[in-house]
């Protein structure tokens, strides 16, 4: 029973991702061409990637707590929605230079993935900055959680990577916030706002005095 309810809350808040984006793109206007179906298809990948990396930090920051109520299948679980969390983002990517060779950009993976501004030229630059740099920290977020089982060292201190879970949600939800429009609609919206409110409550009450006292124990010893 309880496994079932995970999965029906879990189901739930991916069906926002849809009923939100239908709003104001039908399947009609999707069709329309090339470009607007992969526009459409970006946005679903984006918008199913944000609501996979909520449950990611609700599952990691309280895993012992999951073990204890539903059993060890929810870290078997945890690991399979990590991998297909970060195949969406690599996807969303994909996807905005796949629309950009469509809208006679071009083929550009430098732009799409690499292109970091600190001084932009307009504001839009820097939204964009804020999805290139989630991507890289998400990929050094994995990378050190996979590290883990073949080299010691990343054994021991994989969980100081763990943390760029928590900053990664936050840029990708400000970058979202700043260059979606998708992120302004309901039921999404309110969804959302909740979710960034509670990382950024998992982070000041938990994350932070942790990483706090782990610093003053080092220091002492």
């Amino acid at each position: 029973m309880k496994k079932l309810i995970f999965f029906f809350v879990w189901i739930l808040l991916i069906t926002l991702v849809p009923i939100t984006i239908l709003q104001t793109t039908s399947f009609a206007v999707a069709a329309i061409g090339p470009a607007y179906l992969v526009n459409f298809a970006q946005r679903m990948v984006g918008l199913t990637a944000f609501t996979l990396m909520f449950t990611q930090i609700i599952l990691g920051s309280f895993m012992t707590m999951w073990l204890e109520k539903v059993g060890g299948w929810v870290y078997k679980f945890h690991i399979i929605n990590g991998a297909v969390t970060y195949t969406l983002v690599l996807l969303h990517g994909i996807l905005l230079m796949i629309f950009n060779h469509y809208i006679g950009i071009g083929w550009n993976p430098y732009l799409v993935f690499i292109n970091v501004c600190l001084l932009c030229n307009k504001p839009i630059d820097y939204y964009y900055t804020l999805g290139r740099v989630s991507f890289w920290l998400l990929t050094i977020a994995v990378l050190a959680a996979d590290l883990r089982k073949i080299n010691p060292w990343m054994q021991a201190n994989w969980r100081k990577f763990h943390v760029l879970n928590y900053i990664t949600f936050l840029l990708v939800g400000a970058h979202g916030f700043l260059l979606g429009t998708d992120f302004k609609i309901q039921p999404f919206y309110s969804f959302a706002v909740i979710a960034y409110a509670v990382v950024i409550g998992i982070v000041v009450f938990i994350e932070i005095p942790r990483l706090y006292k782990n610093f003053m124990n080092w220091i002492k010893g």
